[in-house]
């Protein structure tokens, strides 16, 4: 018997994933940096490339899980959800903070390069928190409000 939950498992997708393409995004981006200044270095190809392989490598990660796990595939019960709903409400707050961030940014005419970076790390805080708020849900408890 399989015991921890499908939903489970794919917030612990979630969070590895998201950890591991920024990681990713970082390394390649700040190795490109050298001694220079970070706004001359070029992102956006690697910011959509990491973005994409993230979206791609949960899809295929989901589609394992689901697999290993065919008894629990498609089936979510009322806690399922209310976990679900509860981790996208927590991840929320970090795509209105990023949100309102690059607005103040764009305002003050940063540079793109911050912008755009303020808004990657605004969706890589809201996917691991949510993810961990999941978790935690699952592996602690959780009291429906």
């Amino acid at each position: 018997m399989d015991l921890v939950a499908l939903e489970e498992k794919r917030a612990w997708i979630m969070a590895v994933v998201t950890v591991f393409a920024y990681a990713v995004y970082l390394i390649v981006v700040l190795g490109r940096a050298g001694s220079g200044p970070l706004v001359d270095v070029p992102y956006v190809a690697t910011l959509l490339w990491t973005v994409g392989a993230a979206i791609a490598a949960s899809i295929v990660l989901h589609i394992a899980a689901s697999i290993a796990s065919p008894h629990d595939a498609g089936r979510k019960d009322q806690r399922d959800r209310e976990i679900g709903r509860f981790g996208e409400h927590i991840g929320q707050s970090f795509v209105v903070i990023g949100g309102v961030a690059a607005l103040v940014m764009a305002m003050a005419e940063l540079d793109h390069f911050w912008i755009a970076n303020t808004v990657y790390l605004a969706f890589v805080l809201s996917s691991l928190l949510g993810s961990i708020a999941k978790i935690a849900a699952y592996r602690w408890g959780f009291q429906a409000w």
